[in-house]
């Protein structure tokens, strides 16, 4: 049987200068590879606005990154579009896919594709749907989270979101109260299949935690929380600092970086725990365990989520979880050794931390909560769903 040929976008792609951006999709995806059934081409556009803001740092790394490159094992190509930052968002998806359809031409032109898929519902999934169009290829768009949750109901992007839900062969979504919210929105719930995350549980396992708290230089005496996810509004971490204040022996470590840093160090100070508040900025992924099992119980107090990678990786390590009652959580956190869902209130927080360190579950009772989880079988449901959709 001949090899799957499949075009994959996706905005959020990691690279040199953002090395956790994305790096799911670049796990998901290095998975796909090693099957060897497809041949993959990703695609990773990179938004760089026009000059003088081009000359910002962060956008001066990005337009240094090489065009092409091999990396780990997948082929990944990085067209620039023009991107006006704030404000510019409703034009990102035609922009994107102004830059990527010459190049997908004349690719598909040496060596015809089967599919487009996107990663991401916007703006790559508007975009693949364009490409697939001009191309006459299925298309399949994944949901994530937020790619709903924001940009399906911003107004400046919710009707490019939902025509492209409605226009793609197929659908995925990372949780079933995901599909649920975009069959809300008016996409069609025949074509969404269920498409669970990936786990790397060779690396995520339980290890020493005393071992992991002297590595980090965290106390062995003290209760430890953790946090893993970007410092910003919807990931809640403040409810974390305020749970903190009522669990006076106690300790949080921050894993991320992001726009609310700075008002959550006031926030610490103005509480007066500022001291047993640990920013460790951004940490390479593959460092995680080593936090992720030094902590006696994981905090995340999202607003919205799909399904988070970072509770299923958690979980792996034996540490339990607490989040909010959102639908993904809902699905993954089934059994109170595995975690407590709690309102987005520091209160309930140090409550549901309280009760998991007075009675703390065995770690391997922790990690079969996410036993099926690859990355596998992510990548075989993935390839399957591509060929369904391949085949008509």
């Amino acid at each position: 049987m001949s090899k799957l040929r499949v075009l994959s976008l996706s905005t959020l792609y990691p690279n040199d200068a953002t090395p956790n951006f994305g790096v799911f999709v670049e796990r998901q995806m290095q998975a796909v590879m090693k099957r060897g059934d497809v041949d993959l081409t990703m695609v990773n556009p990179l938004g760089i606005p026009p000059f003088p803001l081009s000359r910002h740092p962060r956008y001066r790394a990005l337009a240094g990154l090489p065009a092409e490159e091999l990396r780990g094992g997948v082929p990944v190509l990085r067209p620039r579009f023009r991107l006006i930052p704030g404000i510019g968002a409703r034009f990102n998806a035609a922009a994107e896919a102004k830059a990527v359809l010459p190049l997908a031409r004349r690719l598909h032109g040496e060596h015809p594709f089967d599919l487009v898929d996107a990663q991401f519902f916007y703006p790559d999934g508007p975009a693949a749907v364009r490409i697939g169009q001009a191309l006459g290829l299925p298309v399949s768009i994944k949901a994530r989270g937020a790619d709903i949750h924001h940009w399906g109901k911003d107004p400046a992007t919710a009707r490019q979101v939902l025509q492209a839900g409605r226009a793609a062969d197929g659908l995925l979504a990372v949780a079933q109260g995901l599909a649920d919210d975009m069959v809300e929105l008016g996409m069609p719930r025949e074509r969404i299949t269920i498409h669970r995350t990936g786990l790397n549980a060779d690396l995520f396992r339980p290890y020493d935690r005393k071992m992991c708290r002297d590595q980090l230089g965290l106390p062995r005496d003290v209760p430890v929380l953790a946090t893993v996810g970007a410092l910003i509004p919807r990931k809640g971490q403040g409810f974390a600092i305020d749970a903190l204040a009522q669990l006076p022996d106690a300790i949080l470590v921050l894993a991320g970086k992001g726009e609310d840093e700075n008002a959550l160090k006031s926030q610490a100070v103005r509480l007066g725990v500022a001291e047993r508040v640990r920013f460790l900025g951004a940490v390479p992924h593959g460092e995680l365990p080593v936090l992720l099992n030094a902590a006696d119980v994981f905090v995340l107090p999202s607003a919205s989520e799909g399904l988070a990678n970072a509770w299923v990786e958690a979980l792996a390590c034996g540490t339990p979880v607490v989040t909010t009652p959102i639908p993904g959580a809902q699905e993954l956190i089934t059994d109170p050794a595995w975690g407590r869902l709690v309102p987005r209130d520091g209160t309930a927080i140090a409550a549901a931390v309280s009760e998991l360190l007075a009675d703390r579950p065995d770690p391997e009772t922790v990690r079969a909560a996410v036993a099926e989880y690859s990355w596998e079988a992510n990548a075989a449901a993935l390839v399957a769903h591509w060929w369904r959709l391949a085949r008509g």
